[in-house]
């Protein structure tokens, strides 16, 4: 598997089943009989998941966040985002088996659902911990620009390394027009 592919495949299965651990947790996981006093009839509550277990939302939400995490960090921070993904994808399947045990009267598709979703999480998250330093960054186009104090040492400045701070003359008088009332098309 090349680079970028390793990457796209941790991204994609950090996201599907982060996604899919969302879907199952916030369905319906038990209905609950609650009797009233007479001559009031019982009544049936809805439990989802995320109200027997509150934590698992959280953790599919880290894990979707860590996809997006992949891709903007390089190196051992990856690989150190990757060991939050793949603890945040075992969190959802130890929550899944938490339904499955514990929650009374539990519909038990919903929770086995959270299973493979932590899992595939887990494994997105493996495989970024396992090879995230040799993947590919983001392009010098989404860094911040450098001051010519900032260029390597050993790096000629030329025109296209070097950056200014700040707005340029142009977008100052622009703005300065348009404080004034004036129209700076014309």
């Amino acid at each position: 598997m090349s680079a970028r592919g390793g990457l796209a495949t941790a991204v994609l299965a950090c996201v599907v089943g982060a996604l899919l651990a969302l879907l199952a947790v916030t369905r319906t996981w038990a209905v609950q009989l609650q009797i009233q006093p007479p001559p009031l009839s019982a009544l049936h509550v809805a439990r989802s998941g995320t109200a027997e277990a509150p934590w698992l939302s959280a953790l599919a939400l880290v894990a979707l966040a860590g996809a997006g995490a992949l891709l903007a960090t390089r190196g051992g921070v990856r690989s150190l985002v990757g060991g939050v993904v793949l603890l945040a994808g075992l969190g959802v399947v130890a929550g899944g088996g938490y339904g499955l045990a514990e929650v009374p009267g539990v519909r038990p598709l919903w929770p086995v659902l959270c299973l493979p979703a932590g899992l595939v999480v887990a494994a997105g998250g493996a495989l970024a911990v396992a090879r995230g330093r040799s993947w590919p960054a983001m392009g010098a186009r989404y860094e911040r620009p450098r001051p010519v104090s900032e260029v390597p040492p050993g790096v000629e400045p030329t025109e296209d390394r070097v950056h200014r701070i700040g707005p340029s003359p142009s977008d100052v008088a622009m703005w300065d027009a348009l404080d004034r009332g004036e129209d700076p098309s014309r």
